[in-house]
């Protein structure tokens, strides 16, 4: 595995998205929710940052099962959050990969009533996206590679990662494991 993002350079950039979070929030009732399960070291690490009034709450998304490194269908799991009427909602994933995910969520996000809903993304890959959506908070624009750490799996390991690293095969996948 080839290492992308360091642990120093992830928790510097978190540092950076918290500050404009919390100037974008200031004097707002938020609500984060996050993508599980990708998603829960990022909001973890930014939450702890905001010095707001805020709620925290999760939806399961996925459309990587298993080994699998391209996206199938998109499954919604059950959601942990309260209700979001006349908040504004922060919608939180670990990445932009093809933005189907992010738009189905948005979507059904804006049909609950919120005073607005906005998305932040930990990654950007480059060259991937097949419809339309803009991230108001992107951490890092990354190379179209399969990535793990700081969240992100293969096959429900390396999550645990403290960095973000390229994971070329399952030879790398191999390696990692030993």
């Amino acid at each position: 595995m080839n290492v992308l993002l360091s642990a120093v350079q992830i928790q510097e950039r978190i540092d950076a998205l918290a500050k404009v979070v919390a100037a974008d929030y200031r004097d707002h009732p938020l609500s984060i929710v996050g993508v599980l399960t990708g998603s829960l070291m990022f909001l973890a690490d930014l939450v702890r940052r905001l010095d707001l009034p805020l709620r925290i709450g999760f939806i399961q998304a996925s459309s990587y099962r298993g080994e699998a490194t391209r996206p199938g269908e998109l499954r919604l799991g059950p959601e942990i959050f309260s209700d979001v009427r006349d908040r504004h909602v922060l919608l939180l994933d670990d990445i932009l990969d093809t933005g189907h995910t992010l738009v189905g969520l948005k979507a059904r996000f804006s049909q609950l009533g919120p005073k607005s809903v906005k998305v932040g993304v930990l990654l950007r890959k480059i060259g991937r996206q097949e419809v339309a959506i803009e991230p108001d908070y992107v951490g890092f624009e990354i190379p179209d590679a399969f990535v793990v750490g700081y969240g992100l799996d293969f096959n429900d390991e390396y999550r645990n990662l403290p960095y973000i690293a390229k994971l070329d095969g399952p030879d790398d996948a191999a390696k990692a494991a030993s």
